[in-house]
């Protein structure tokens, strides 16, 4: 029993790979998934976790027959494909920005400068539209 289930998980963890993340042979599990789109089908087939689960369906039944140990076998095999996708996916590696010097961008964001000429920059207290907020 412990064989058909490690095999019906390698099994489910393939095919849920295949549809979800590859093209296939001559591109055609590329052309299904293009021609889905954003149906609920297509939304399926994106997603690995949700189409494992259905995958795992079948082939729980080649671990077991009865009912509720099916039931219990579609859950963990579904459970062990989705933990192989997280072990098997590429590590993100992330790496530190380059320190900046003032005047450059901050992380992205231009630093704050407040002004009383510029009603852009103004505090929002001063602004009209503030002030009727506050007197309703």
């Amino acid at each position: 029993m412990m064989l058909s289930l490690v095999l019906a998980v390698l099994a489910t963890w393939r095919v849920t790979h295949l549809l979800t993340s590859e093209d296939g042979p001559g591109d055609i599990i590329f052309r299904v998934r293009q021609a889905l789109g954003q149906s609920l089908t297509g939304k399926l087939i994106d997603c690995f976790n949700c189409l494992s689960f259905w995958i795992a369906a079948p082939m729980a039944l080649f671990v077991t027959q009865q009912p509720l140990g099916w039931f219990m076998t579609w859950l963990a095999v579904s459970g062990g494909a989705c933990l192989l996708e997280r072990i098997m996916r590429e590590p993100v590696i992330v790496q530190s920005l380059p320190h900046s010097s003032p005047g450059d961008l901050d992380h992205g964001l231009w630093a704050e400068t407040r002004t009383t000429n510029n009603p852009c920059m103004a505090d929002a207290e001063s602004t009209s539209e503030f002030q009727e907020k506050r007197s309703r």
